[in-house]
């Protein structure tokens, strides 16, 4: 059969964000196109690490909850229609001085939205959660509605539900070039042309490098992630040890973690995850480095050994991943200034996007639909930073 060239729509990279818009497209019957340089999914960008955290009282900025609402009915949905089990919930656990701004953002969410958020006496932290050492002096708050949503299993299960739909899905196909035209938008990839009324930009860190009028508020920051083994493999298995999140005065950023992950049900890597969210060093997707250094490793090490106490025998694994940050941290969902609505982004998700990505791809849908969205998006502009 001749291979089709001509859509609806064209969603550059089905990664976390495109994955859901090919899907909430072709969930509309629109004719769409989804083109990922890589395979789905895949280490080299973003999403690639067994879990991501989800949790409504967002510290970043209360406007996202309605978002989070949203994100969770969705994520639910996929998980019905596609039989795959994505959200896993844990509860999560903030801790850190009165004055930080995750835990004063967590209570401002959790006040405005009515999210049930628990404040935890030491005693209660003593005996419930054992593994932790935390100072008198910081708060100590539960989101029991909290966990984790698993990046890998929703892209693929967005992407297999897309492609049944009619989607065209198509791997290792690097983009080169787009431009529109009077009658629409042409996509020059490295092996072939496509055409198209609409363009959806989901790249992630690429994102910058594809759209010349966003990448000068685009930073793209390599970060590391590990999973340890801890000195009683047993007290950080699921059921036993939740998410957690640690504001360090120390170190700018939090600290989080995961409990250890069966195989059998999540895959690898194998071992007790940690993480640091703060932005690292700028790089370039292209070339960056992704080798482990010693550096990597004691940053994150630092926090297991001050927090929990038992957290750390050795280092099984040490992977590195992108942030996409914007000046103010928040994302850009929004139709790209001088394409008259024809070409819209998502990016920008400063290393907290994945849990809404079930919403964003609603929201591109919509946005490519119908020119709007009833989801509260008026922060996210990328007007905003003109």
């Amino acid at each position: 059969m001749p291979m089709q060239k001509n859509f609806d729509v064209i969603v550059l990279g089905v990664g976390s964000m495109g994955s859901s818009t090919c899907y909430h497209l072709a969930a509309q019957g629109v004719k769409v196109l989804g083109l990922e340089q890589f395979d789905i999914p895949h280490e080299l960008g973003s999403h690639g690490g067994q879990s991501r955290l989800i949790r409504k009282a967002y510290f970043e900025h209360p406007d996202y909850v309605p978002l989070l609402e949203r994100a969770y009915l969705n994520w639910r949905k996929i998980e019905q229609i596609s039989g795959v089990s994505i959200y896993t919930k844990t509860g999560l656990l903030y801790f850190g001085k009165t004055d930080q701004q995750l835990i004063k953002g967590v209570k401002e969410s959790a006040e405005k939205y009515s999210i049930e958020v628990n404040t935890l006496t030491d005693a209660v932290v003593k005996k419930d959660y054992p593994q932790f050492n935390i100072p008198d002096d910081y708060e100590k708050l539960l989101e029991p509605d909290a966990g984790f949503v698993c990046p890998e299993k929703a892209i693929l299960a967005y992407t297999r539900q897309a492609i049944q739909l009619g989607a065209v899905i198509k791997t290792k196909e690097k983009i080169v070039h787009w431009e529109r035209y009077n009658d629409g938008i042409t996509v020059t990839t490295n092996t072939g042309n496509y055409s198209a009324q609409k363009l959806i930009i989901t790249a992630g860190p690429w994102a910058g490098k594809l759209i010349p009028a966003l990448a000068k508020n685009l930073k793209v920051t390599r970060q590391a992630l590990a999973w340890v083994k801890p000195q009683n493999w047993e007290d950080f298995e699921l059921g036993k040890f939740p998410c957690w999140t640690i504001a360090d005065n120390n170190h700018p950023g939090i600290f989080y973690g995961f409990p250890i992950l069966p195989i059998e049900n999540y895959g690898g890597p194998i071992g007790l995850k940690i993480a640091h969210h703060y932005p690292g060093s700028e790089t370039d997707p292209d070339t960056i480095s992704r080798v482990p250094t010693a550096a990597d490793e004691s940053n994150l090490i630092y926090a297991l050994n001050k927090f929990i106490p038992e957290g750390y025998e050795r280092t099984l694994v040490i992977k590195t991943c992108m942030y996409t940050n914007t000046p103010d941290e928040n994302f850009i969902l929004d139709f790209v200034p001088g394409y008259d609505g024809d070409v819209i982004a998502a990016t920008g998700f400063s290393g907290h996007g994945f849990k809404f990505a079930s919403a964003v791809g609603e929201i591109m849908c919509d946005l490519a639909i119908k020119g709007s969205t009833n989801l509260p998006i008026e922060f996210l502009k990328a007007t905003r930073f003109q």
